[in-house]
C-alpha cells in the first residue's frame, strides 16, 4: 500500500495531476501542436504526395505507388511513437517529460521537409518520407499524453474535443489552401507553389511547436529506473491484455474507424480525376473537404461535451452509424447534390468519432504509463491508415477490369470498417 502511494504521489508530481484549476485556455495549450501536425500531414497525404507521385509515376499505378510509400511510412510510426511515449514517460528533465521531445521531433521534422521538393527521384522522395515519419512521430507520442497528464479526468470528453476541434481546422483548412495552390503546380512548372505549400505547412509547424513548448506547464520529472535500451524497447510495446481487455477492444475499434477516414483523404484525389473525370482535381479535392471539415468542426466540441454527460460510448455509437450513411450515398448516387449530402453527414459523424473515441482512449490507458499507452494507440492510428492505403494498389487492380470499380470496393470497405468499429464498442465494458 505505501508502495503504492508512493508511485501514485510521484505520477501526481510528473504531470500536474493535483492541479485544481483548469483554464479554459490551458485546454489551446495542450492541443495547438496537433493544429499543425494534422495540418501537415493531412496536405502531404492528400494534396502534395499524390502530386509528386505523378511526377514519377504512370497514371496506371501511382495509387499503387503512393498507397506502399504511405503504408511503408505508418510501420515506423507505428513503431516510433510507443518508443518515444516510453521514453517520455521515465524521463527526469527539469522543464518537463514531454517537451524536450516535441522541440527535438519538431526541428527534425523543419530539418526534412524541403526534401519533399529537392527530391529528384522516387527512392529519395521515399526516404525523405520515412525521415518525416521518424522525426515526427518523436514529437507526436509524448505530446499526445497531455491530456491524461494534465487535464482533470472530468473534463478530458472536452479537452478531447478541443484537440479534435483544432486537429480538424487544420487539416480542413490547409486541405483547401494547399488544394488550391498545387492546383498551379507541374512538374518544370509552377515548381514555386509547392514550396510555397510546404513554407506555409513549415511556418505553422514552428509556430504552434514554439507555443506548446514556451506556454504549457509541467512538473519536472522525476525519472524512472534506468534500464537497457533492449529491455525499454520490450516494453514499449508490451501491454497487460489481462488488466486492459477494454483497452483491446478499444484499439480493434479505433483501427476500423480509422479505415474510411483515411481511404477517401489518401485516394480521393484521384477518385475526382480518374472516375467523376473533374478538369482540376486538386482544388475539387480541397472543397469537398472544406465542406466535410466545417460540419467536422461544428460536431466535435458538443460531442465531446456530451461525452463528458452521457458516456463515451452513445456519442461514439450514433456518430459511427451517421458517417456509415454518408458513405452509402456515396455508393449509389453521383450527382453534386448527393455528394454534397454525403460530404456533410460524413463530417458529422467523423466528428463525433474523433472526439469521443479520443476520450474513450484517455479514460482506458493506465495513468502512471499514459504516454507508452497513448503512443500504442498509434498502433490502431496508423495501422488503421495503413490498411487504408493498402487499398491502393486494390484500385488499380479493379479499375483495369472495370472502369471505377476499384472505387466502388473501396466505398463498400469503409462503409462496413464504421458498422464493424461501432459494433466492438458494444464489447467495452468500462463506463
Amino acid at each position: 500500500m505505501l508502495d503504492y502511494s508512493m508511485r501514485r504521489l510521484a505520477s501526481d508530481i510528473n504531470t500536474g495531476a493535483n492541479d485544481k484549476e483548469f483554464r479554459p485556455v490551458d485546454y489551446a495549450k495542450i492541443t495547438i501542436f496537433g493544429l499543425a501536425m494534422t495540418a501537415l500531414w493531412s496536405s502531404l497525404h492528400s494534396i502534395i504526395l499524390p502530386l509528386r507521385i505523378a511526377d514519377f509515376v504512370p497514371v496506371g499505378r501511382q495509387a499503387t505507388y503512393l498507397g506502399l510509400l504511405t503504408v511503408t511510412g505508418l510501420l515506423l510510426a507505428i513503431a516510433v511513437q510507443p518508443i518515444a511515449g516510453v521514453f517520455s514517460d521515465r524521463s527526469g528533465f527539469r522543464w518537463g517529460r514531454r517537451r524536450p521531445y516535441i522541440l527535438i521531433g519538431a526541428i527534425l521534422t523543419l530539418s526534412f521537409l524541403p526534401g519533399i521538393s529537392l527530391a529528384g527521384r522516387l527512392s529519395i522522395l521515399f526516404a525523405i518520407y520515412y525521415l518525416l515519419q521518424i522525426s515526427s512521430n518523436t514529437a507526436l507520442g509524448p505530446y499526445l499524453a497531455f491530456i491524461p497528464d494534465l487535464v482533470p479526468e472530468e473534463k478530458r470528453g472536452l479537452a478531447s474535443g478541443v484537440k479534435g476541434l483544432l486537429e480538424i481546422l487544420g487539416a480542413g483548412t490547409f486541405i483547401w489552401l494547399v488544394g488550391h495552390l498545387m492546383g498551379n503546380y507541374s512538374i518544370g512548372e509552377g515548381v514555386r507553389w509547392l514550396w510555397l505549400s510546404l513554407g506555409i505547412l513549415a511556418a505553422v509547424f514552428l509556430g504552434t511547436m514554439i507555443a506548446t513548448v514556451v506556454t504549457v506547464k509541467e512538473r519536472p520529472g522525476v525519472g524512472g529506473p534506468k534500464l537497457p535500451l533492449l529491455p525499454t524497447l520490450h516494453k514499449s510495446f508490451k501491454i497487460d491484455v489481462k488488466a486492459n481487455p477494454d483497452y483491446i477492444r478499444f484499439l480493434l475499434s479505433r483501427l476500423f474507424f480509422i479505415i474510411p477516414l483515411t481511404a477517401f483523404q489518401a485516394f480521393g484525389l484521384y477518385f475526382f480525376r480518374d472516375y467523376l473525370g473533374v478538369t482540376n482535381p486538386a482544388a475539387v479535392m480541397g472543397n469537398f473537404t472544406l465542406v466535410s471539415t466545417l460540419c467536422m468542426l461544428a460536431m466535435v466540441y458538443p460531442a465531446g461535451f456530451l461525452s463528458d454527460r452521457f458516456g463515451r460510448r452513445p456519442i461514439a455509437l450514433t456518430s459511427g452509424l451517421i458517417g456509415a450513411l454518408g458513405i452509402g450515398i456515396l455508393l449509389f448516387f453521383r450527382s453534386y447534390d448527393f455528394i454534397l449530402l454525403a460530404a456533410i453527414l460524413m463530417g458529422i459523424g467523423f466528428g463525433g468519432l474523433m472526439a469521443s473515441n479520443w476520450a474513450l482512449a484517455v479514460d482506458l490507458v493506465p495513468k502512471d504509463e499514459a504516454g507508452k499507452y497513448i503512443g500504442l494507440t498509434n498502433l490502431a492510428t496508423a495501422g488503421g491508415s495503413a490498411l487504408a492505403r493498402l487499398q491502393g494498389p486494390m484500385i488499380d487492380f479493379f479499375n483495369a477490369r472495370r472502369f471505377g470499380l476499384g472505387y466502388t470496393v473501396m466505398l463498400w470497405i469503409c462503409f462496413s470498417s464504421l458498422i464493424v468499429s461501432s459494433v466492438l464498442l458494444r464489447w467495452i465494458k468500462k463506463r
